[in-house]
């Protein structure tokens, strides 16, 4: 007689994913402002609260960290990209590995924030009524180019979704 055994395993998605994926975001905007004077304390604590809710309601799509000038972002650049693991599993990286050295000289720091799908299947209404529960205000504005290209670095997963790390990398 054959016996047959499965194992099943299903995790909801807490606040506590949200905050462990989002701290290493905020952990990388620490050594940013260590090696080049920006974000501020209080701002990286208003871009991780953000992070955390929209990580928790499925809202968040990308959200570019880093210097402009003249338009463009340049080094040190971070974009972050959510994505469900759907039942995969993928790395959890520690964070950090900002590159020092980049000339920041004119370059003003900046975020861009666009969301998920999920966020685009809400009213009006309930975008505006979530809007009004996270710590910033953004405005809608043209995404800027890039002085560079994207190179994926870096993964944090938890609780079946990802946000994965593109380092800006200048030509």
């Amino acid at each position: 007689m054959a016996a047959s055994y499965s194992y099943t395993e299903s995790t909801a998605f807490t606040v506590t994913h949200a905050r462990h994926m989002a701290a290493k975001v905020a952990t990388d905007l620490k050594r940013m402002q260590r090696l080049y004077g920006s974000p501020s304390d209080a701002r990286i604590a208003q871009f991780e609260a953000e992070a955390v809710e929209l990580i928790k309601a499925g809202y968040f799509g990308t959200v570019t960290y880093g210097f402009q000038r003249d338009g463009n972002w340049i080094e040190p650049t971070l974009r972050y990209t959510a994505r469900d693991l759907a039942g995969m599993s993928a790395n959890d990286d520690d964070p950090g590995r900002v590159r020092p050295g980049a000339n920041v000289s004119g370059a003003i720091f900046r975020s861009y924030l666009t969301y998920s799908a999920a966020w685009r299947q809400l009213t009006s209404a309930q975008q505006t009524a979530f809007e009004a529960t996270l710590p910033l205000s953004r405005n809608g504005s043209p995404e800027p180019g890039l002085a560079g290209y994207l190179a994926t670095d870096k993964t944090y997963s938890s609780g079946g979704r990802a946000l994965d790390r593109a380092t800006l990398r200048s030509f």
